[in-house]
């Protein structure tokens, strides 16, 4: 029998074991002189400790159950919210960094946060200093990074937030009374290798921050596809513009029902950070100076300081700070919101070989989801962006091919003639990743356009050489290419600086889904990688006002790219390989790429 998610944790965690630094009850009478020992007068608060005990790291053995399949069988509940869309324009990116360096200057109680990559710079350390800040003050912080996508970060720098808990304060109650138990830094490296090597491959790309997420008055929750670096938010090191920034799309959630306890959307993100942080191959890292004696990062820790008051004194930045007050008390659209992820993909071991039962056995995954809102709404019109956007075949334990997503689409689009299905991605001139580019330019759009055996010249017989081929410049091309009721956009255009322009179109980087009622935004990028290997994490929503917001910034983004196959975008393909490098010798060999990654399999690693 499946059980709501909040409901399940919550009566795991209170009947465990768990033991915690502060020994109140070993601490003398003039305790407030001793280290870890609360103030005279401290609280002894039942739901403090309840909730401090589902925030520390339990075993398998003390849940009695795997974490992780806690949150595939959970029953999640659709909840009532209030959200705010940060998308692709340079404002929503500063903005973006912005808000969660305030949210976390502003946190009461507790501030999670996970992210695939998180870096070192002017972004990550200023975020750290807000961190060990805010435990000084009594808030319970959790940070977890994934040992793959943050591995040039250095260790140290984990290890020198952590040792801000040693000036950690007393979380207070509701009622603003101290209460004995002292706030932790928590930081948890998911995945290490250390601690499997066979799995390194299972990754978390969340992005994700969650701030006092038990407190609904003044829970918020954010997430989509930036990370925490200052490539994602619009800014160098001095404050000026980055005009190389990925396009990116997240959304600010918070709850709309305040009378709701412990199941708000603050709530199931708060206990869905902490089923990922429970997962057996995570390691903790820990400050060494509790281990020495020796205060080891002194240094590190004024670095923290020196970046958070250098962001903060940028004049490009301070109107922002200056604003936030504002911004986050108007203009909330309101929407009713349910958690998706994709905890079985982290324990399924066969998940290309058997994706289908992998599918069928998680309920709570973002395309099984997809597939549950699909039913439920008559769609005409689909919108999807995604930054490597490709469309899977399924196969059963025989082999046998049981769904192909494009030829499902295509269908579909057959069924009635006012069906329309859009779609934008990178191109050879946007993207980041040149195997994954390959995929979308050989085998993802081909097959959605050209037919099998249009497909098969295009892949094989036409060159580097594209425009000389008799197929890319004939009537049948342009025919098959503008399909009336399916576009495949890609980003970037002949004005870019690359090609001599004068315009800068970054990276595409954001990640979601426009049906008729229904949509999806999160972390997932629709490639193999997010669907089979990848914890991914997003929220499906039902929503008039931000389905129209993010509708405006499809609009935007289609008005920054060329349909697939165009004239002006072979034309782009084409200066890109007369221009040279790096990506000029990508796009040359792009059918070589492709067929490499198709007959070694490796296309399911991209």
């Amino acid at each position: 029998m499946t059980r709501c998610l909040a409901t399940a944790l919550l009566l795991l965690l209170v009947s465990a074991c768990a033991t915690t630094n502060i020994p109140a009850d070993q601490c003398p009478a003039d305790r407030q002189a001793l280290e870890n020992c609360p103030p005279t007068g401290a609280i002894d608060d039942p739901n403090i400790n309840e909730w401090y005990r589902i925030r520390s790291s339990l075993t398998n053995e003390e849940l009695g159950k795997d974490p992780l399949q806690i949150g595939i069988d959970a029953s999640i509940p659709v909840k009532g919210s209030q959200v705010k869309l940060l998308g692709s324009r340079e404002q929503d990116a500063i903005r973006s960094l912005v808000t969660k360096v305030h949210l976390i200057e502003e946190a009461l109680y507790s501030v999670d946060a996970v992210y695939y990559i998180f870096k070192a710079d002017l972004a990550g350390l200023a975020i750290m200093g807000a961190m060990c800040d805010a435990v000084k003050r009594g808030v319970d912080i959790r940070l977890m990074v994934d040992a793959i996508g943050s591995m040039t970060l250095s260790k140290r720098w984990l290890r020198a937030l952590h040792s801000c808990e040693r000036e950690a304060g007393f979380i207070r109650n509701k009622a603003g009374e101290m209460t004995t138990r002292r706030a932790r830094i928590q930081v948890f490296l998911f995945n290490a290798p250390s601690k499997s090597p066979f799995t390194v491959n299972r990754r978390s790309h969340d992005k994700l921050m969650v701030v006092d997420g038990f407190v609904p008055e003044i829970a918020k929750v954010i997430t989509g596809g930036r990370n925490v670096s200052l490539s994602y938010y619009g800014i160098k090191e001095d404050g000026s513009p980055n005009p190389d920034t990925y396009n990116d799309a997240e959304i600010l959630l918070r709850a709309r029902d305040m009378t709701e306890h412990r199941e708000t959307v603050g709530a199931i993100s708060e206990i869905y950070f902490s089923l990922l942080s429970l997962h057996e191959t995570n390691r903790r890292i820990r400050s060494r100076q509790f281990i020495t004696g020796l205060d080891l990062y002194t240094k590190r820790r004024e670095r923290f300081k020196e970046s958070l008051n250098q962001l903060k004194s940028l004049s490009r930045i301070q109107p922002y700070f200056a604003d936030m007050e504002v911004y986050l008390s108007e203009d909330w659209r309101d929407a009713d919101v349910q958690i998706a992820h994709e905890f079985a993909n982290l324990t399924n071991r066969k998940v290309i070989t058997d994706a289908a039962n992998n599918l069928a056995n998680n309920p709570n995954s973002i395309i099984y989801q997809l597939e549950q809102v699909r039913e439920l709404d008559d769609r005409t019109h689909i919108r999807v962006v995604s930054p490597y956007l490709f469309l899977a075949k399924y196969y059963d334990k025989q082999g046998n091919l049981f769904l192909d997503e494009a030829q499902r689409i295509l269908d579909w689009l057959a069924e009635a003639p006012e069906h329309r299905y859009e779609m934008i991605t990178n191109s050879v001139l946007t993207s980041d990743n040149a195997a994954a580019q390959a995929i979308v330019d050989m085998d993802m759009a081909p097959r959605m356009l050209l037919g099998k055996d249009y497909k098969h010249v295009w892949q094989r017989e036409v060159g580097a050489d594209e425009t000389s081929h008799e197929l890319v410049g004939s009537d049948t091309w342009l025919k098959l290419v503008n399909h009336p009721q399916l576009q495949i956009y890609e980003t970037g255009k002949l004005d870019d600086v690359a090609l001599g322009g004068d315009k800068h179109y970054g990276k595409l980087h954001a990640k979601y889904l426009i049906g008729d009622k229904y949509g999806f935004i999160g972390t997932a990028n629709f490639d193999h990688r997010s669907r089979l290997f990848n914890n991914e994490m997003g929220f499906l929503f039902e929503s008039e006002g931000l389905r129209q917001d993010l509708i405006d910034e499809f609009e935007r983004l289609k008005n920054e790219s060329y349909l697939w196959g165009s004239p002006e975008w072979l034309e782009m393909r084409r200066q890109v390989i007369e221009a040279g490098g790096m990506k000029g010798t990508a796009v040359r060999n792009q059918r070589r790429i492709f067929r490499t990654l198709r007959a070694t399999g490796l296309e399911y690693q991209f």
